[in-house]
């Protein structure tokens, strides 16, 4: 993502599922507890978010530089609204300064049935 929009895959016609997605991004060298601190200050404010069903910041105990992030929402329109959020916003249109290359995203599609 060397941009601040994404082009989301649409559901498939019928697919009820939350949508979701598992991401990377890796710390410019020096920079992985500033990169830390930026994904951890998304959490809160995300989480308060109408659609969102899970939010997670994880950070790889073996190679502290990488951090990987898990997102449910409850629609693939949730997850759009979220990424027009101006914090969202802020930390993509910065990301380069903290991110060595780009962030990496997989968007998911939920097989097994969802129980909040």
């Amino acid at each position: 993502m060397s941009n601040t929009s994404f082009d989301l895959p649409l559901p498939e016609d019928g697919e009820t599922a939350p949508y979701s997605l598992v991401g990377s991004a890796r710390a410019l060298p020096g920079k992985a507890d500033e990169l830390e601190a930026a994904l951890l200050a998304m959490v809160s404010p995300t989480r308060k978010e109408e659609g969102v069903l899970q939010y997670h910041v994880h950070r790889d105990r073996h190679d502290p530089d990488l951090f990987i992030f898990y997102e449910a929402w409850r629609t693939v329109g949730d997850l759009k609204e979220h990424l027009a959020m101006p914090y969202i916003q802020s930390f993509l249109s910065r990301h380069k300064e903290l991110v060595d290359g780009d962030l990496q995203v997989t968007w998911l599609k939920m097989l097994s049935s969802y129980e909040s």
